[in-house]
């Protein structure tokens, strides 16, 4: 079992501090200007070539060494989350209404600490290209790197990406072939009916029962539409209707969002939910507007790139802190980079939680809660992962 990287482990005062400094300033996704310039100031101060603006605010770093043609990426999310922190510790958001709780903090400071490890030792024979990507959490920054020139401007062969894991023990990864995060797709449904006097329902067509029928017969389509060993989940998480107890509205509005794993499984979905929605208002006198948006692809790890990085991470830190990656329904716009190239996206984990410092809010260490902080502990482990995974994949034959 390799070592982590000792000047890593001695820099971690320093790498922590920039965590934090990232942290108590979240930026949303394409607003993620000071982040950008941050990373960008570091790298160049450790003489990595930058380019600046693919993808509106994301930041590629060019490590070269050596006449190998051979390169690999990196990738890292830069933006936060509209979300306001309950922390009240030292480097807690001072942005109201925006908190990085999702880690993408740390996932920038795993990379900076490859980064400048990569620059000063250069133990290897190709480019490792460091990206530090804008908008993963609702805006498709990946899609908008890619769009913007990513893989022409920057030719590597294959692209990794990596997330810390709440509740996984720290110092543990996970990783598999196959599909590892879900596709997510959004949904709005208007019912229009005819209101009137709420004490007078037969002279009206009350969008409303129509609109929870319409739910109930939603989740027969997983249970009865899909085959028992495919997974989906269709969740209605809003329903918008009326403005007094004594009308009866004249429209009704579903939204909500499904995951599936499997394009088939995602059509049937969308086939399945027009056909229900329609018939039921139908069924009822109502009409109805279906509008169903893709959002993000499943995330789809190749196989020959989730092997070769699982045993990186096995002669680091042993093989029986190299869990089988859990799908989750979760999604990831990583995914729309392993469209366009081979490569793989793993889990770190973040620990139990009691790695917080005093201040912390009441809630849970887990992805998207208020309470939420990054395990620095993990700085040094996660970009010790990236050097030891650029050094072997530059290494092939």
């Amino acid at each position: 079992m390799k070592q982590i990287e000792p000047a890593m482990v001695a820099q971690l005062g320093v790498l922590a501090a920039l965590r934090r400094d990232i942290h108590a300033h979240p930026e949303l996704g394409f607003e993620e200007h000071r982040t950008a310039a941050l990373v960008a100031e570091q790298l160049s101060a450790w003489g990595i070539p930058v380019h600046r603006g693919l993808g509106g605010t994301g930041v590629v770093g060019i490590v070269k060494n050596g006449t190998s043609p051979r390169a690999i990426g990196l990738r890292a999310d830069m933006d936060a989350l509209p979300l306001q922190e309950l922390n009240t510790f030292a480097h807690t958001s001072q942005h109201a209404g925006k908190m990085h709780a999702c880690g993408h903090d740390g996932h920038t400071a795993m990379l900076l600490a490859a980064a400048q490890h990569l620059a000063r030792q250069r133990n290897f024979d190709g480019t490792a290209y460091l990206i530090f990507q804008p908008a993963e959490e609702s805006g498709g920054g990946a899609r908008d790197m890619i769009r913007d020139g990513l893989f022409e401007k920057f030719p590597m062969e294959a692209v990794f990406g990596m997330h810390n894991w709440p509740g996984m023990p720290a110092g543990a990864f996970a990783l598999s072939p196959g599909p590892v995060m879900a596709s997510s797709s959004e949904f709005t449904i208007t019912l229009r009916g005819k209101g009137g006097h709420a004490a007078m329902p037969h002279n009206t067509i009350d969008p409303v029962p129509v609109a929870c029928q319409m739910v109930q017969v939603f989740q027969t389509i997983v249970s009865r539409n899909l085959k028992p060993i495919d997974a989906g989940v269709i969740s209605v998480t809003m329903i918008h209707a009326g403005h007094a107890s004594n009308v009866i509205p004249d429209s009704c509005e579903l939204r909500g969002t499904v995951r599936a794993f499997k394009m088939d499984v995602l059509d049937t979905i969308e086939a399945r939910m027009r056909q229900v929605a329609e018939h039921v208002c139908l069924a009822h006198g109502a009409a109805c507007e279906f509008q169903f948006d893709r959002k993000y692809p499943a995330t789809v790890n190749s196989a020959t790139e989730a092997e070769f990085a699982r045993a990186v991470m096995t002669k680091l830190v042993g093989a029986d802190r190299v869990l089988l990656q859990e799908p989750t329904m979760g999604a990831e716009d990583f995914a729309y980079m392993l469209q366009a190239k081979p490569g793989a996206y793993c889990f770190i984990g973040n620990g139990d939680g009691m790695h917080r410092e005093m201040g912390h809010g009441e809630g849970p260490c887990t992805l998207h809660n208020p309470s939420y902080d990054f395990n620095d502990e993990l700085i040094p482990l996660g970009g010790t992962y990236w050097v030891r995974l650029v050094e072997a994949w530059l290494g092939q034959k």
